[in-house]
């Protein structure tokens, strides 16, 4: 097999001059120490976890009220301690977020039954499953205490926590009807919470 010559080389006979200066151009010295990060993937990673950890455990604790609803005032200063929630806007009924009917289609209802139906379903199934929770251990000790002291006939102190056996929060528009809050009551108490918080703002 015949032996050909080396061709051209990079840095030797093909110059790279907007790489390399002085004397690394003819492959030779140490490089050069000016190396340019792109750190705009970088700002944009940082960006999206952080605002994914506020979603994830800024969602939970944080009892904020909806746009349009506007909360009676109170003097208390107590916060309000996690519950399942029922929103009362002037237009529309939501619990934990999610549609359940609105207020002109409820207020519209002649029929005796004081109760939401899609509401009792939601509710009921939330009261089962945070009695299971209580019962098979799976809430923090101390709230089980509560719960225990609870059945006993020991009711906690103003302002500290509740058991959330029957705990439910109503965020409900200060221009709501009466006759709309009643059956809200009605269909939490007939659900199994009897123990229902309202949610103000404070002075």
């Amino acid at each position: 097999m015949p032996v050909h010559a080396a061709g051209p080389r990079l840095f030797k006979s093909i110059k790279f001059e907007h790489l390399v200066v002085g004397a690394a151009a003819g492959g030779h010295g140490s490089r050069s120490s000016n190396v340019a990060l792109n750190l705009t993937p970088f700002v944009d990673m940082m960006t999206i976890l952080v605002t994914f950890l506020l979603m994830v455990f800024g969602s939970d604790t944080i009892l904020t009220a909806q746009k349009g609803l506007d909360l009676p005032l109170a003097d208390s200063k107590e916060v309000l301690q996690q519950a399942p929630v029922i929103i009362v806007t002037k237009t529309e009924i939501t619990y934990q977020g999610q549609l359940i009917s609105t207020v002109d289609a409820v207020m519209r209802d002649d029929s005796p039954v004081m109760t939401i139906d899609a509401l009792v379903e939601r509710l009921t199934a939330a009261a089962d499953k945070i009695k299971a929770d209580v019962d098979t251990g799976r809430v923090p000790t101390a709230v089980r205490k509560i719960c225990d002291d609870l059945k006993n006939g020991l009711k906690p102190a103003q302002g500290e926590k509740q058991c959330p056996l029957g705990l439910v929060i109503l965020q409900a528009d200060e221009a709501t009807d009466i006759r709309l809050i009643n059956k809200v009551v009605n269909t939490a108490k007939v659900s199994g919470f009897d123990n229902l918080l309202f949610a103000v703002k404070n002075k």
